[in-house]
């Protein structure tokens, strides 16, 4: 597992002394106009709703509205080429996902950007928490027990997820793969409506991000079987992981925000403050990670090894598991 603290905590020294350094002419004329926050997924997933909290306090430290813009499709793709061919202006960003940033290069056949050539890191935001559910109605109240329905009824289990290429189409992608079974993966356009089919029923079971699910595990309408992390969560320390079933198994999610190329320094320090003042407000944590997302701030630089390394690691899972878009 890479360990994110310790990924995102070096360096960080050199970092504040840049950030309280003089700022540039340009810097201090920015932002003129409303920022926007592209979100490659549904109103109602976890993506966007983690952005709408950060929402208010941006707009407020950084004096212009924070317009958040759902464009949702391609496991993020659609997204992030938007803000690929954005003006390099600091009017609009991406808060990007693992799927955009790190696994779509290894899953799409082609791609009509690079996303470490084509963006700009500006900041690290959450690692994200998934858990494992299915419809309060299914029969399975373990790993195991949808382990066997899936060999005994091969290909009729389905899984469902925010898109192809996201945490939740490849945490489905390897279960099947290291347990030997086949089932049926049904992309959404985003959490909110893959969550909506999952309550009633229309799929199986959803590696979901907890935003979208734990509402829906309280309400009693889902039921909450696993977490995918290395070890339990003192969060829920009796929900066991899927790698007490299967060894080894893990699969993390974050996101981060970043702008397209050509993005000035001085833009990027500013925004990457902005950042890094909301996420440490005590309100906009605390309500993170009610939703199970951990504020992670970094600097510009700690989130382009983050994305070079996460890229690498996903490479070989994501041939392993033999997904793949034309």
């Amino acid at each position: 597992m890479i360990n994110r603290r310790t990924l995102l905590g070096a360096g960080l020294g050199g970092c504040t002394l840049a950030l309280s350094a003089p700022r540039p002419r340009a810097q201090e004329s920015w932002p003129s106009k409303p920022i926007r926050i592209v979100v490659g997924f549904a109103a109602g997933g976890a993506t966007d709703i983690s952005t709408r909290v950060m929402q208010p306090k941006l707009t407020a430290i950084l004096g212009q509205p924070v317009v958040i813009e759902n464009r949702p499709g391609a496991g993020g793709n659609l997204a992030t080429e938007t803000v690929v061919h954005a003006p390099a202006d600091g009017s609009t960003f991406l808060m990007g996902t693992i799927a955009a940033l790190a696994i779509n290069p290894s899953l799409y056949a082609s791609m009509p950007f690079d996303p470490q050539a084509d963006l700009v890191p500006v900041a690290m935001a959450g690692n994200v928490l998934n858990v494992l559910v299915v419809p309060a109605d299914r029969p399975w109240r373990s790993v195991p027990e949808l382990i066997a329905a899936a060999r005994e009824r091969p290909e009729t289990i389905t899984y469902g997820s925010s898109g192809v290429g996201g945490a939740g189409h490849l945490a489905g992608a390897l279960l099947d793969q290291m347990a030997g079974v086949k089932t049926v993966h049904v992309p959404y356009r985003g959490g909110g409506p893959m969550m909506n089919d999952l309550i009633g029923g229309k799929v199986d079971y959803a590696f979901s991000t907890a935003p979208t699910a734990l509402p829906q595990v309280h309400s009693g309408r889902l039921r909450m079987l696993a977490v995918p992390t290395a070890q339990r969560l003192r969060a829920l320390p009796d929900t066991p992981t899927v790698a007490e079933t299967l060894p080894g198994y893990e699969v993390q999610n974050w996101y981060a925000l970043v702008g397209p190329k050509g993005l000035s320094p001085a833009i990027v320090a500013r925004m990457n403050a902005a950042m890094r003042e909301t996420l440490s407000d005590p309100g906009v944590a605390a309500t993170l990670e009610g939703h199970g997302v951990e504020p992670s701030p970094s600097s510009p630089e700690e989130l382009a090894r983050f994305i070079r390394v996460e890229t690498a690691k996903w490479a070989p899972i994501v041939r392993a598991t033999g997904a793949k878009v034309e």
